[in-house]
């Protein structure tokens, strides 16, 4: 979502709640000149993603062998 600054100064408690769930960016003069975004969103990407690495059969100890080996 792209937002003016003087909309956000009038509305800036509606776009921090937004900002926790998408990027808002701020222009000033027709120009994108920040971005409001919800720091966390990059650990739960990353979290998400690490998702269904470790297979169901097998317990943390034995990945942890397992990688171990491999170095």
């Amino acid at each position: 979502m792209s937002i003016t600054a003087t909309e956000l100064k009038l509305n800036l408690g509606k776009y921090l709640k937004l900002a926790e769930h998408e990027d808002v960016f701020i222009t000033r003069n027709g120009k994108v000149v920040a971005k409001l975004t919800n720091p966390n969103a990059d650990r739960m990407e990353m979290a998400k993603s690490l998702l269904g690495v470790i297979p169901a059969d097998i317990t943390l100890d034995e990945a942890r062998e397992e990688r171990i080996s491999k170095i």
